[in-house]
């Protein structure tokens, strides 16, 4: 069971944002048309066997040519805001040079077909579609990609900066730098393992140029980053299952985190052989711990980590790549590795699903960065697979993902509750929580074989259907404004000021006492109107 969806609505301050998330490779498709470049990911998901099932994303959710329709589904929804990315290939085809004007002209449709909704842009500047052009030049290995993007940023600016409300300047550089150079799991493919360590630092440089090149253009809204973070827990008491827990989460949180919220690499990252063969100017830290407006936060699950070899063990040279002050960790080099949850519920990426833990990320988070800016959950969710229930005499469809819904109900609850009065990180100020994903879509490696989407998306027929996690979140965003109705009509009662609301269909506390003199003809009480 889950809080229902009128408690858990009580829960939500003012203020918080209730919204979806995408990314234009995974849904947009169109890859070849309106003078759109080649990204580094087209290559890659074309190799034989990169992706599962050798799925192809030529296509993915086609919201290039259905936008209008997806806008109208979110606005059905009742989101407050909308995370998408611009497609960097789409607007600059070989990443540098004049803009390719067909592609601002689609994000332009795009901008304004949210605000006409009342839907409020959340915008990511890099969502890891490198144009080809650069990948070949070596990609995030070669330090001038940080300097394309930011002034791929300046470009973004400039067309848009009226209309965006909130910027995200790159999106999980853990992930570009573990699954595309350390692992090669992702695009490039480039197995460097710890000589992937500069791609960590000209990510961070390419979110510092473009905050200058965001803030030089004056644009109004908020400025962040969004990285993604897991809480690392030992798998026993065993001091090396804790003190490789700790290396983990040096080498997946701390790594970049600490460099943008505190202008410093971790001192023990800082002694390893691999970080001290890395040459950069001092001044680099200065653009990439620039005062940011908010932290985006990705949540999904913690990692239990053991010492020793495993099914999931990192690569043996990586204790002597470390140095020494690091290979004691591994009994003299040996690995650590990920664990198992076995008593959790498990996602179909095989994830564990353990909502407590959102509270020990935001806490981890409060301790270690005493100037954290607002937070706010850019992505949380969980891919399970749907079971699709026909009723032959309607010709409809009904997908009841309950696993999904309770997933996203109790983190959910769990974030608010941490950052409430009393909460264990009640010191983080937490500004909203973003659903991954607005559409099942094309996962990466995984294609399309993990659906995230609160709406189905046949691949065949490119139908969406909304799931009951859906209609439970369109629910909570009703039961959401209701309350703040009823929060408003009370706050305009006390203060003696005649206020019009429409809470047709809620409890009003406190309005018992309102006189039928006091109710036009429309039935819409005018609270205060006695006083």
């Amino acid at each position: 069971m889950h809080i229902t969806a009128k408690d858990l609505a009580a829960l939500i301050p003012p203020g918080f944002t209730l919204g979806v998330a995408t990314a234009a490779f995974q849904i947009e498709g169109a890859l070849d048309e309106d003078g759109r470049g080649p990204a580094g990911w087209d290559v890659f998901a074309g190799k034989d066997g990169a992706i599962v099932e050798n799925h192809s994303p030529v296509t993915a959710c086609d919201h290039y040519h259905r936008m209008p329709q997806d806008v109208a589904l979110m606005k059905q929804l009742g989101v407050d805001s909308y995370r998408f990315s611009f497609a960097w290939p789409r607007i600059q085809p070989t990443g540098s040079g004049p803009a390719n004007t067909s592609g601002l002209n689609f994000y332009d449709r795009l901008l304004d077909e949210l605000l006409a909704n009342g839907i409020s842009p959340m915008a990511t500047i890099y969502h890891w579609d490198t144009p080809l052009a650069l990948d070949e030049a070596g990609g995030w290995m070669n330090r001038d990609t940080a300097y394309r993007l930011g002034e791929y940023a300046a470009i973004l600016a400039d067309r848009f900066g009226d209309r965006v409300a909130r910027w995200v300047t790159v999106n999980e550089p853990a992930t570009v730098s573990t699954n595309g150079y350390s692992l090669g799991l992702h695009s490039p493919g480039k197995e460097l393992v710890l000589g992937a360590f500069p791609t960590v630092h000209h990510q961070l440089l390419g979110h510092g140029l473009a905050v200058q090149a965001l803030r030089a253009a004056k644009v109004p809204g908020e400025i962040g980053i969004t990285n993604v973070y897991s809480p690392m827990v030992p798998n026993s008491i065993n001091p090396l299952d804790r003190i490789s827990a700790g290396l983990m989460d040096l080498a997946q949180n701390r790594l970049y985190a600490d460099p943008v919220l505190t202008g410093k690499y971790p001192d023990l990252i800082r002694a390893a052989k691999f970080f001290s063969s890395f040459e950069h100017p001092e001044e680099d830290m200065e653009l990439i711990s620039q005062p940011l407006d908010f932290y985006g936060l990705n949540y999904y699950m913690p990692t239990k980590v053991a010492v020793g070899p495993g099914g999931g063990a990192v690569p043996a040279s990586m204790a002597e790549a470390m140095g020494s002050d690091l290979s004691a960790a591994g009994s003299g080099g040996t690995p650590f590795h990920v664990e198992t949850w076995p008593e959790a519920d498990i996602t179909s990426y095989g994830w564990p699903v353990k909502p407590e833990y959102m509270s020990v990320a935001l806490k981890e988070m409060a301790e270690r960065y005493p100037n954290l800016p607002p937070v706010i959950i850019t992505e949380g969710g969980a891919s399970f697979e749907d079971i699709i229930v026909r009723d032959k005499s309607t010709n409809t469809k009904f997908i009841p993902d309950e696993r999904r819904l309770k997933y996203l109900s109790d983190h959910l609850e769990a974030a608010l509750r941490a950052t409430a009065p009393g909460g264990e990180a009640e010191s983080v100020d937490l500004r909203g929580y973003y659903v991954w994903s607005l559409l099942d879509n094309f996962e990466w490696s995984a294609g399309y074989n993990q659906p995230f989407g609160l709406l189905h998306v046949d691949f065949d027929t490119l139908e969406r259907t909304p799931k009951a996690s859906y209609f439970w979140f369109q629910e909570l965003i009703e039961e959401r404004d209701l309350a703040m109705a009823a929060a408003a009509a009370i706050a305009g009662a006390m203060a003696g000021d005649p206020i019009e609301v429409d809470v047709i269909g809620a409890e009003v506390p406190g309005t018992d006492d309102v006189s039928d003199d006091d109710v036009p003809d429309d039935g819409v009480p005018v609270l205060g109107a006695s006083a």
